[in-house]
């Protein structure tokens, strides 16, 4: 009898992929088969970054990872689940108002596919205050944020803020 594949995705727009991103994708990582990070467009956000820059630096981010791969999407997240085979969806919670907002997204995902679970993990205390708006604040002001992003993206990540700051 063939084994069933756990497949787990992890949304955000990443703008861009944190070490707290990171640490939390990679976790997932001894729960379940597959990780899929999925960079997604959020109709509420405006984005720093394009998706295909956001989506190069997660890969480079994981590019040592055999079990998570990376992807986008432009549509609703448990449409994404549903194409992939996949019926978790993992949460990062950093504090309580990541859980209200978070709780709030798991019953409406629930709602339009049942199948699907929520998987909240807890951020590691020295990520608690990391966020892709903390770092694009420090770029914008000329800071090292190579602590709070992953080392293997830090190239393009650099690379893609130089191509947004040349003036013409």
């Amino acid at each position: 009898m063939e084994e069933k594949m756990n497949i787990a995705v992890f949304a955000g727009s990443f703008d861009p992929l944190t070490i707290g991103h990171y640490d939390i994708v990679t976790r997932a990582t001894s729960f379940f088969d597959e990780v899929i990070v999925l960079v997604n467009s959020n109709v509420s956000k405006h984005s720093l970054f394009s998706v295909d820059a956001r989506v190069r630096m997660a890969q480079a981010a994981f590019s040592s990872m055999d079990c998570i791969r990376v992807e986008s999407f432009d549509g609703l997240t448990v449409s994404f689940l549903d194409r992939v085979g996949a019926r978790f969806l993992i949460r990062g919670i950093r504090h309580a108002q990541d859980l209200e907002y978070e709780r709030a997204l798991s019953w409406n995902n629930q709602k339009l596919n049942s199948k699907i679970e929520t998987i909240f993990l807890l951020s590691a205390p020295e990520h608690m205050a990391v966020s892709s708006s903390v770092v694009r604040e420090l770029l914008s002001y000329n800071q090292n944020v190579d602590t709070y992003v992953p080392e293997n993206m830090r190239e393009i990540l650099f690379s893609e803020w130089r191509k947004l700051n040349v003036r013409s």
